[in-house]
Parts: structure tokens; C-alpha cells; sequence
């Protein structure tokens, strides 16, 4: 049997491997392999076309090369061109082992091959060996030489190989653009795109797609436009990859309607189009249209990982937990492998859309789970409310554990207001080594204060090598929950002498504590500081201003900031109402009320309805205040709360009408609890009724409740409490000592975990309680502590700490003198 060349030509010009290699098995077979080193050649580089460099490397073996260039380059171009960069430069190094001379063609797989291994040493070696045989000026070794630079991003490297050469192509240009565009240097890209223009070279496809990717991160609206014109004038407009480029560039600039457009009038669209656009509109949080874009066109294109996860979590924001299902059941038959990634993404999904059972399916399902896993099930079960839960995955965890996980398990500690968990916490924090990053360490101050340790938020504020705003911002709240001003006002100054430039939270932070400093002065300096950083429009600002200038006994300044501010809600209205209430003026409290409702067009709520019998309460208008409460029940549907109870009952208390007070709370259709009845205690000792003092304050104190009750001028008063659990505690703050006959107290009947200390500055109290044995005993006491904390446990009487209360019940009469 004879083979023709026309066979042989024809059978490597085919595109089907089982024909060549049935080509190459009769040319063995007769014999004929080694006849040519040009068949041999072709033979090499069409297998590796055809994507069997193998086959590439046994003709190569077979036709013992020697000295021949010609096959050398080509084993070297097919292995590198199926990316076996390694080999490629292993085959390299053996023909300058041979002493064979490699010419101008063996130099661009070699570079190119430089460049897949990211190997800068081995390339610079080469580039040498192409200048000492003079092959530099050659226009495909440049191209390559720049090419390989600008992909490992050397690109001053690269454009100093791109200046030196004497001619340059398109693809010279090419190389320089796409290298500085893909690693971010947009400008740059887009300088050497205008070089191109002005050299009076026509850009192709490939060129129009490196600078539309470098305008869209430019957010060259513009210039983008103006290429787009340029693309339809060029004719390169029904190119995918180009349109492709317009699609991201339009997307990246938030032009979401030309980037429809585009995709709209494509000829052809390939799966990055698809891809492009459903992330596009992902990335821009239209998840809907993400969801219906990919839903549409399923059929027309096969989503990649990046598609399939971008509609997953589009999923999460749209809380479809169906959906959700859909697309897992869509990755598991489409073959898709559900790693790490996946595998968290569908963990956050399912968490969010409330399926925390199944989300924990997936976690058990994982083989490889990473801290992501980890913290995206436990921050499932924090949201879903089971905080309990969270806790025990991340004791679980072992040494997994990151920074999001403490700032999940720090907050969890802070809404549980559990300082054994915080403080187990911090342990961990200072062990694993992240004290040092600022995003936990504010959490820990913020747990702190919310947990009432005021003093440990003080001690690692001071600890702290860096602070941002929020750290200032976090220990200044903190002093102002403790009632510890001056400190507050302390770290204030201290922020501003630091140079921190403070932001709306700031501000939103030190305006209370100018309020309940009555700092007149210090408020109008805030004042004047937010309105130089602009804050002045912003409506929360205007809310707390309001409230601060009416604390502070500025009424008119409330009245000035009210007026002018563009922007009111029910916030401000009630902040008003609550300023006119405070100085007396309940006819005004009224009217703007009234003005609230009609002309504002705002719904009251229930704090609104506080504030309006509040001001009627302190102007005796009761008739006006008792319609307010009754316009709350009947119009607008609100339920009274204990605070609106208690307001009316100070109301009708504050006008001697307190027959018809207790009336009024005995009729309540609630039990009241302590407040309730606390108003009118206040009302028995400003008239001096004893009797009815002494029966309200054991209605007060058999109420087991967690209710602050405001002490004041209570040189005549009695009050009582009782407890049966060792959980109970008694808190007394001094706020303010004049005289030993006139203190103002704070006391708080509270439940607290065991062992919490007496937050106590200094008493001189006469106390009165019921012994063991059954008579009444009376114990004077002074009391001293050191910034609240009791120095020791107080023993008062027989069997009554003052600290932790015993078992057993006990029933303490408290006459202050």
C-alpha cells in the first residue's frame, strides 16, 4: 500500500485525532516516520492542537531529533501550548545541553512558558540569551518578551522591552495594554491606548476590550461612550468578546439600561454574557432581575461557579428559601462540585431565609469545613434568635475561631448582657491574638458598658495602641450608660485633642451627656463643631439638639433648632411636646401636638402620647390630659403600656386628686407594677399623706419585677422591699449630696447574677427591718465606696446583706434621714 503526500496532507490538515493517528500508525507501520523531519514537525504540532501533547512527545522520541532546531521547537511550542509550561523549559534546557543553537522561533514558547510558571529569574536568563544572540529586534521574540513581562506584572520591565524595540505590531501594543489594564493600572492603560491612536495604528477587538475593562474601573462614563461610538464605526461590533467588554464596562459604570441594550441587540451571546449580566445586576443588589435574567435563559447557556453562587446568595437577600432549593438541586445536576465556598454560601442562605436545620444539613454534609462554615452556622443561629446555640457551635470550633467569630459570640454576650460568657470571651480574645484588631476590641467595650462594668470598657480603651472614631465614640456611650460625665466629658476632650475627627455617632453620643450635665456651654460648642462638619440637616441630629437645649434649660434653642429644620418626624414632634411639658407651657405642649397630627400629617405613637400627658400633667391640665389618653385607646389603636398608666396616675396625683388616682389604678384592666404605683408614692409625701404612703409602698415592693423607682426629697419617705431569691439585689446611686437631710437617690430593685457588688458612693442612712427573731431592729449606717463599687460586704442587722440578700425572706423598711 502506497501513502500518498495528499493523504498524509490531508489527514494533518483534519480536525479529528482518531484520523491522524490512524494516518501516523500506517506511516510507522511502513516505516516512513523518520523519512521527514518536516512531516515529523507538523505531525508534533498538529497533536498538539488536538490537545494530545503525549502523542507530541512520543513522535518527538521516536525521530531522535539530534541537532535538529526545527523539531526541538516544535516539541517545545506544543507543550507549551497545553500549558505544561514546566516541561516546556525542562525540554529547553536539554537542547542547550545538546548544543544545539536555537533560533528565533525557539524564543517566544520559551518566554511564554517563562510566564506560565511566574518564573521573573529564568525569564530575565532568557531575555539575556536573546540579546547575546541578537535576536532581540526581532518583532515575534519582542512581542513575546512584553508579553511575558506584562503578565507576571513587571510592566515597567515590559515597557522598557516594548520602547527598545525597533518596529511594533498591534499585538506589541496588545501585550503593553492588556498588562497594565489587568493588574489595575487603568490610567495608564488608557495613555498607552492613546499612543496607540496617535501612532495612527487601528485597534482590533482584542485592543477595544482591555480599555473597556480599564474605563469601567475608571468609571470613565465619557470615554466609554466614546469608544463604544468608535466600536460601531470599526465594525468590530458583532465581535462577542467585544460586546462582552460593553457589557461589564456599562454595569461597572451602573448603566444598567445600556448594558441591556447591549445585550439586547447581540448577534450572538456565549455563556460569558450571560454570566456577565446576571452578576452585573447581582453586584448592583438587583437581585430580582439577577434571579429572572438566569431563570430566563437557562436553557440558552451553561451558568459557571461564580454565576450559580451570585444567584445564592441573591437568594439570601431575597430570603427565597425555595429558590434557594431550586438552585441546589440545579448544582447537583449539573455536576457542579460543592466546595468550601458553596458550601458556606449555602449555609448563609439557608440561615437567612430561616431553615437553620437545613443549613446545619449542609455544614454536616461538608468534608472539608473552614472557620467560614463555622461562623456562617453560628451567625444562622444568632439571627434566628437562638443564641444559646451559637454559643455551643463556637465551643465546638477549638482553635478555628477568627475575629468575626468573637465580634458574633461579643455581641451575642452584649444582647444576653452576660458578663461570665464576655469575660470567658476576652480570655480567648487576649490568648488567640486578637486584642490588637480594633473591630474587637470595641465590641469588648461595648459589651462591657452593656453589661454595667464601665470601669473594665475605661481599662481597655486605655490599653488600645490604635483607635478609630467608633472606639472613642464606644467609651464615651459608656460613660454616659454608667452616669460617670465628668469621665465622659474627659475622654470628649481627649478625642478632640487627638485629632480624631468625629462623625454623626459621635455627636448623636456627647449631646445626651450635655444634657444630663445641664452643660449649656458645652452643648452650643457641639453645636457649632457638627455644624462645621455639616451634620446640621441630619434629622437624628436635630432630634438630639432638641432634647439637649431643653435639658439644659434653653427652651427658645430648642424652639430655634425645631423651626429650622427641614426634615421632622414623630421623634421631633414628640421631642417638642416633651420641652414644652418641661417648662409648663402645656397650653403650647397642645397645640403643637395638635399641629403634629393635621397639619405635619405624623401618626403619634405611643412615646408621642407620653410626652403630651407628661406636659399636661406639669401644666394641671388633666381634663386635656385624660382626652389624650382616651384619643390614644379609641383613634389610634395604641395599648396603653405601664408608662402611659403611670403618667395619668401623676397626672391626677400631681392635682390632689389622689383618691381618684388609686381609683384609677385599681380599675387598670393590667396589674401595675412598681412605676405605677411610685407615682403616686410621690404624690402621698408631697401632701404629706403617710398613711396611704406606707400601704402604697408595700403595693410597690411586693411587685418582683425589674423596675427602676426615682427616689426624691426623700427626707419623709418610706419604702420597703422583699425578696425570697438569692438573685435579688438593691442598688442605691447618689446623685447628688447637699445635706444629709436632702440627699436625691436613684433606687433600682433589680435582678442580677450572684455576687454583683453595690453600686454605692456614700449613705448615711437609719434603717429599720424585721429581725430574725421577729422584732423590728434599727441599724444607722454610713456607708463609703470607692466609684460605686462597695470597698467590702455591709452587714446591717442580723441575717441582711446589703451586697447579695440571704435565702431566706426578709422585708427591709428603709427610712432615709
Amino acid at each position: 500500500m502506497v501513502v500518498s503526500s495528499a493523504s498524509i496532507s490531508k489527514a494533518l490538515s483534519s480536525s479529528n485525532l482518531k484520523d491522524l493517528r490512524r494516518i501516523h500508525a500506517l506511516v510507522i507501520s511502513l516505516g516512513l516516520e523518520r523519512s521527514s523531519d518536516f512531516f515529523s514537525g507538523k505531525l508534533i504540532d498538529k497533536y498538539s492542537h488536538l490537545k494530545d501533547p503525549r502523542s507530541s512527545l512520543s513522535v518527538f522520541k521516536r525521530v531522535s531529533p539530534a541537532e535538529n532546531v526545527y523539531l526541538w521547537n516544535s516539541i517545545i511550542r506544543a507543550l507549551s501550548r497545553n500549558g505544561l509550561f514546566s516541561e516546556a523549559l525542562e525540554f529547553y534546557g536539554k537542547l542547550r545541553e545538546a548544543k544545539v543553537s536555537p533560533d528565533k522561533y525557539t524564543f517566544p514558547p520559551v518566554v511564554k512558558a517563562c510566564a506560565g510558571v511566574f518564573d521573573k529569574e529564568m525569564g530575565d536568563s532568557v531575555y539575556n540569551q536573546i540579546i547575546e544572540l541578537g535576536f532581540e529586534s526581532d518583532l515575534y521574540v519582542g512581542n513575546a518578551v512584553v508579553d511575558m513581562y506584562s503578565r507576571m506584572g513587571f510592566l515597567c520591565r515590559a515597557r522598557e522591552v516594548f520602547d527598545e524595540m525597533p518596529v511594533r505590531d498591534l499585538v506589541s501594543w496588545n501585550s503593553l495594554i492588556s498588562g497594565f489594564s489587568s493588574h489595575g493600572y487603568y490610567n495608564e492603560a488608557v495613555e498607552i491606548y492613546r499612543e496607540l491612536r496617535s501612532s495612527w495604528v487601528v485597534p482590533d477587538s482584542f485592543t477595544v476590550t482591555s480599555v473597556l475593562y480599564a474605563f469601567g474601573n475608571l468609571l470613565a462614563v465619557k470615554e466609554g461612550e466614546e469608544l463604544h461610538g468608535f466600536v460601531m464605526k470599526s465594525g468590530v461590533s458583532s465581535v462577542t468578546v467585544v460586546n462582552n467588554g460593553l457589557l461589564s464596562m456599562y454595569l461597572k459604570l451602573r448603566r444598567v439600561t445600556d448594558a441591556r441594550r447591549v445585550f439586547d441587540e447581540m448577534v450572538f451571546r456565549d455563556s460569558v454574557s450571560y454570566n456577565t449580566m446576571i452578576c452585573g445586576c447581582f453586584n448592583l443588589e438587583m437581585y430580582e432581575e439577577s434571579v429572572r435574567l438566569f431563570l430566563e435563559n437557562l436553557d440558552q447557556f451553561k451558568a459557571d461557579i461564580l454565576t450559580v453562587s451570585s444567584i445564592l446568595r441573591a437568594c439570601g437577600h431575597l430570603r427565597d428559601l425555595s429558590l434557594a432549593k431550586y438552585i441546589r438541586e440545579y448544582m447537583m445536576r449539573g455536576g457542579f462540585v460543592v466546595g468550601a465556598t458553596v458550601g458556606n454560601i449555602l449555609i448563609d442562605v439557608y440561615a437567612k431565609c430561616g431553615d437553620v436545620i437545613a443549613a446545619r444539613d449542609v455544614f454536616k454534609g461538608m468534608e472539608c469545613k473552614d472557620t467560614v462554615s463555622w461562623n456562617s452556622l453560628i451567625s444562622g443561629y444568632i439571627q434566628s434568635g437562638d443564641l444559646l446555640e451559637g454559643v455551643k457551635l463556637f465551643k465546638m470550633m477549638d482553635e478555628q475561631a477568627d475575629h468575626v467569630t468573637y465580634l458574633m459570640l461579643l455581641s451575642v454576650s452584649t444582647r444576653l448582657e452576660d458578663l461570665k460568657l464576655g469575660r470567658g470571651l476576652h480570655c480567648n480574645v487576649t490568648k488567640s491574638g486578637f486584642y490588637s484588631d480594633v473591630s474587637v476590641s470595641n465590641a469588648l467595650i461595648d459589651m462591657y458598658a452593656k453589661c454595667g462594668e464601665a470601669g473594665d470598657s475605661l481599662r481597655i480603651f486605655d490599653s488600645m495602641e490604635t483607635r478609630d472614631t467608633v472606639t472613642w465614640n464606644m467609651v464615651i456611650s459608656a460613660c454616659v450608660r454608667s452616669g460617670d460625665f465628668a469621665t465622659g466629658l474627659q475622654v470628649t476632650t481627649q478625642m478632640r485633642n487627638s485629632g480624631v475627627v468625629p462623625d454623626m455617632a459621635t455627636f448623636l453620643v456627647t449631646l445626651p451627656m450635655c444634657a444630663s450635665l445641664a452643660g449649656k456651654r458645652l452643648g452650643k460648642e457641639i453645636h457649632c463643631c457638627l455644624l462645621r462638619f455639616g451634620y446640621e440637616s441630619e434629622l437624628r441630629i436635630g432630634n438630639a439638639l432638641i432634647e439637649m437645649y431643653s435639658k439644659c434649660g434653653c427652651l427658645k434653642s430648642s424652639l430655634k433648632v425645631f423651626e429650622h429644620m427641614s426634615r421632622r418626624d414623630v421623634v421631633t414632634w414628640t421631642g417638642l411636646i416633651y420641652a414644652y411639658g418641661m417648662y409648663g407651657e402645656g397650653e403650647k405642649a397642645l397645640a403643637a401636638f395638635e399641629d403634629m397630627e393635621k397639619e405635619a400629617g405624623v401618626v403619634p405613637d405611643n412615646v408621642a402620647f407620653i410626652a403630651i400627658i407628661y406636659a399636661c400633667s406639669h401644666s394641671g391640665l388633666v381634663e386635656e390630659g385624660l382626652a389624650c389618653f382616651e384619643k390614644m385607646k379609641t383613634r389610634y389603636k395604641i395599648e396603653p403600656a405601664m408608662e402611659h398608666y403611670a403618667c395619668v396616675v401623676d397626672l391626677l396625683s400631681r392635682s390632689q386628686k389622689i383618691s381618684k388616682a388609686e381609683e384609677f389604678i385599681q380599675a387598670m384592666p393590667v396589674k401595675p407594677d412598681a412605676s405605677v404605683w411610685a407615682s403616686l408614692l410621690r404624690a402621698c409625701r408631697t401632701s404629706g399623706d403617710m398613711e396611704t404612703a406606707e400601704r402604697v409602698s408595700k403595693k410597690i415592693f411586693q411587685e418582683k419585677r425589674n423596675v427602676p423607682v426615682r427616689v426624691d426629697s426623700v427626707s419623709m419617705g418610706i419604702v420597703s422591699f422583699s425578696s425570697n431569691s438569692l438573685s435579688r439585689q438593691l442598688e442605691l446611686v447618689v446623685t447628688d449630696v447637699n445635706k444629709a437631710e436632702a440627699l436625691h437617690l436613684r433606687l433600682n430593685l433589680f435582678f442580677a447574677a450572684k455576687g454583683e457588688p453595690l453600686a454605692v458612693q456614700s449613705l448615711y442612712m437609719r434603717v429599720r427591718f424585721n429581725g430574725c427573731n421577729g422584732h423590728d431592729v434599727i441599724v444607722v449606717e454610713w456607708f463609703e465606696f470607692v466609684r460605686g463599687l462597695i470597698l467590702s460586704p455591709v452587714q446591717v442587722g442580723k441575717g441582711c446583706w446589703v451586697g447579695d440578700l440571704v435565702e431566706s425572706l426578709v422585708r427591709v423598711n428603709f427610712i432615709i434621714v
